[in-house]
């Protein structure tokens, strides 16, 4: 074993050879903890090469600079802002050339990048993985001559095995990452899906960020279209609010370009950006999402730091991932102020109230790959309890939604409103159908409003291998209509927000060309004639059949036209909503 604190001046033994490599690959494969284990390969070579400085820098890949993640020797404020470029110094040529550096000494090397005037030599380590560049291994000592051929080998040596232990490491960094932000996400769902206050949403949304990135300030604007100006509607500083407004013209600094471009805006030295308005002092980085909700930007979130280069694309993927989800959560609540802010005014604004709620909902059916889509919805008053939606699972996957809110009017249209931003936030996570009514259940409980349930039937469609997998919660059962011949598909469940541990169900159709889908809420088959007689499943599928052969936006026309024939001019008693769907 090589002797503690003593620098190798001779070849290792082969069995100090076998014996440090041993060590070494029992040390460095006994953590995924990457902090841990830079500090352990510290020890290692502190053991055999008595250095003076160390540092491990990791390579960006994208931008192609170094940056060091862990250093024993060198000062704290250097090492913050340290980036090197690849080809640029010591480190970075060993990182250009994938080749060892020695220098005897570094007052002969013009390239050198000074972190201690007392240094005189260097020897800089390329880490290598599967062929690429992970990173380097840097030491530096007082004396010059310090290096030698011995360390270089040693070295070389042990970096493959270092490399492989630091890419391990990272990976499990980045799933624990990944994690944290999926569990952050379905927190989110979960905790402001049930805020309808904005003013508590958004201090709500300022708290939560700061378990994601430790911000130094941070803010939402939200877009005045009138004024064509943001206006920032919260102020953290440090987690605690800020009496301050500000105001951003549409196109202005970096939150109006971030609007403009229509994604994230990075900016690691905001004094070397012209975009960049001066507004607090002792920022130095910045960095702004826009909030995009319904192919419209909402609004931005703004965090700043007084650190350079603070922000990184990790935040980015983060913050592209919640802004979707904030976007949602921030339009529920303001829709809800806007509809609940008085009885008295919602009674005399039921009709822009009615406009409000089939913006939410899609007014024609969209493209489905795969099928032809034809919808009507018919409310029994100005609002109405029903929802439908028709939403992405990615390119490949759609999903379908029809539900029903018990009640009628203003309270239903608003439950479904909730129930509605809350489906929208929930899809990101692209749960199976089961797993989202469970979901969607111990949502709905958690805020649960008394005398209120939400009935629901959730498709999942696969264009690719032309298969349906339904999950329902007490909606009429889906009527196949396959070559003239009617079947109810048999899925079944309890409505929503009713009973605690509830399990669901779910069944997968493989549909065939022509196929007919009907989807509809029981509005339609209880819908009354003077007799008191129900208009029922057979007639609606006797319908499906005569008019097979036709459109689907014919078909949803001709069941409406039989329905309003058959009331006879009666007063309609329950909202009223078909989907039909016919597989190309």
């Amino acid at each position: 074993m090589v002797e503690t604190n003593r620098s190798i001046s001779r070849p290792l033994e082969l069995t100090e050879l076998l014996t440090l490599m041993i060590e070494v690959t029992e040390r460095i494969n006994s953590t995924l903890d990457l902090d841990e284990l830079l500090g352990r390969i510290a020890e290692i070579v502190k053991r055999a090469i008595d250095y003076e400085v160390f540092a491990i820098l990791l390579l960006n890949e994208k931008t192609q600079e170094l940056r060091v993640h862990f250093s024993l020797g060198h000062p704290k404020e250097l090492v913050k802002n340290l980036r090197i470029k690849v080809g640029e110094g010591i480190v970075g040529r060993a990182a250009q050339t994938r080749h060892s550096v020695l220098v005897n000494d570094v007052k002969d090397d013009p390239s050198y990048i000074p972190s201690l005037a007392a240094m005189r030599s260097e020897l800089a380590v390329p880490l290598m993985f599967k062929g690429r560049l992970i990173g380097v291994l840097d030491l530096e000592a007082p004396q010059p001559d310090f290096f030698n051929d011995s360390h270089v080998s040693l070295l070389e040596l042990l970096a493959s095995r270092m490399a492989l232990a630091i890419e391990n490491a990272r990976l499990y960094r980045r799933t624990l990452r990944q994690a944290r932000t999926l569990q952050l996400l379905n927190e989110i769902s979960r905790e402001l899906s049930s805020v309808l206050v904005l003013g508590e949403l958004l201090r709500k949304i300022g708290t939560l960020t700061k378990k994601l990135v430790d911000y130094h300030r941070f803010g939402i604007l939200l877009a005045d279209d009138q004024t064509q100006t943001f206006n920032a509607v919260i102020s953290l500083k440090q987690d605690e609010r800020m009496p301050e407004r500000s105001t951003v013209n549409f196109g202005q600094g970096i939150v109006g370009a971030a609007a403009t471009l229509r994604r994230p805006v990075l900016v690691a030295d905001v004094s070397k950006d012209s975009r960049y308005i001066s507004v607090n002092p002792e920022t130095r980085s910045e960095m702004t999402v826009p909030l995009i909700y319904r192919d419209k930007v909402i609004g931005v979130i703004d965090l700043e730091s007084p650190h350079l280069n603070y922000f990184n694309e990790d935040h980015v993927r983060m913050f592209s991932t919640l802004a979707p989800q904030i976007a949602i959560t921030i339009e529920n609540a303001r829709l809800y102020e806007r509809v609940a802010r008085s009885e008295a005014r919602l009674e005399r604004d039921l009709r822009r109230a009615q406009e409000i709620q089939m913006h939410l909902m899609p007014g024609i059916a969209p493209k489905i790959p795969g099928m032809e889509a034809a919808l009507h919805f018919q409310p029994s008053s100005e609002l109405g309890g029903d929802l439908y939606d028709f939403l992405s699972y990615g390119r490949d996957k759609q999903v379908i939604i029809v539900g029903d809110v018990s009640g009628k009017g203003a309270p239903a249209a608003l439950y479904g409103a909730m129930a509605s931003g809350t489906l929208r936030s929930l899809v990101p996570l692209k749960l199976p159908a089961p797993d989202m009514m469970k979901q969607l259940n111990v949502m709905f409980l958690e805020r649960k409003i008394e005398g209120h349930f939400i009935t629901l039937t959730y498709a999942i469609w696969e264009p690719r291998t032309k298969t349906l997998t339904l999950a329902n919660a007490g909606m009429p059962l889906p009527i196949l209509l396959r070559k003239g011949v009617c079947r109810a598909i048999r899925v079944e469940g309890v409505p929503l927000g009713l009973l605690e541990h509830t399990d669901y169900q779910s069944v997968t159709v493989n549909l065939e060309s022509g196929d007919l889908l009907a989807f509809f809420s029981d509005g339609i088959t209880e819908a009354n004639d003077p007799q008191q007689d129900e208009f029922g499943s057979r007639r609606l599928e006797n319908i499906l059949r005569e008019n097979a052969q036709k459109p689907p936006h014919e078909i949803v026309s001709r069941v409406f036209k039989e329905l309003k024939d058959f009331e006879a001019g009666r007063p309609q008693r329950d909202d009223q909503t078909l989907v039909i769907l016919k597989v190309r």
